[in-house]
């Protein structure tokens, strides 16, 4: 197990921001080629969630609270710390507060997170390119 940051948008240092954002550009502009408001406006109401190894920021997430779920978005894994069941570290700490959670998923990712009880609730759609669907996981 790793080390998981949980941290509020106000306090994030600089250096954690920079590399938030350059993890996330890296793969969802660069390499899955996704041009899309990567500043969107909701990270200064989200919690950021992540983990870092040697320094370097390898799989994020954030958690944006709704008014009867949290919405969880920006799922990210670094090509060279995939495979280590980083990601999923995050899920369980983000799903271990417990509470109804939404998100959107690529839609190829959809099974990955059927294992924590997430389950389809509507039909697929096209986001930035690239097919998600709509998942929720009861309280």
């Amino acid at each position: 197990m790793h080390q998981v940051y949980d941290v509020w948008f106000d306090d994030l240092t600089v250096r954690w921001f920079h590399d938030l954002l350059r993890l996330r550009c890296d793969v969802f502009v660069v390499e899955q080629e996704c041009v899309y408001p990567e500043v969107d406006g909701l990270d200064p109401e989200s919690r950021h969630v992540w983990i870092e190894i040697d320094g370097e920021m390898a799989t994020a997430l954030r958690v944006i609270p709704r008014s009867d779920h949290i919405q969880v978005g920006r799922v990210v894994t670094a090509p060279r710390f995939r495979g280590m069941g980083l990601a999923g570290q995050l899920m369980d700490h983000v799903l271990a507060t417990g509470g109804t959670v939404e998100l959107e998923a690529q839609s190829y990712l959809a099974h990955w997170y059927q294992r924590w009880g997430f389950t389809v609730t509507g039909p697929e759609e096209i986001i930035d390119g690239i097919p998600h669907v709509p998942m929720r996981r009861e309280a």
